[in-house]
């Protein structure tokens, strides 16, 4: 897989799941400092973001790879 693919699916997986957190975790992180809602929200978004997230769409990466490659063009 190249580099590119790879960015594009952390892309993917990074952007809505930073958005639902931010959205459910918004009024608990008011009183929390500027400071530590990054760390709080990078702790919860990269492991749903590794162990969840990438292994289904890197299965479906390949599937459709399969498909594109199998195809007649």
């Amino acid at each position: 897989m190249s580099r590119h693919h790879q960015a594009l699916m952390v892309w993917i997986a990074v952007l809505p799941t930073l958005t639902v957190l931010q959205l459910v975790l918004g009024g608990f992180l008011e009183g929390v400092p500027p400071y530590l809602r990054p760390p709080i929200i990078a702790t919860l978004v990269v492991p749903i973001v590794v162990y969840g997230l990438l292994p289904p769409l890197q299965r479906l990466r390949a599937r459709l790879a399969a498909v594109i490659a199998g195809s007649p063009r």
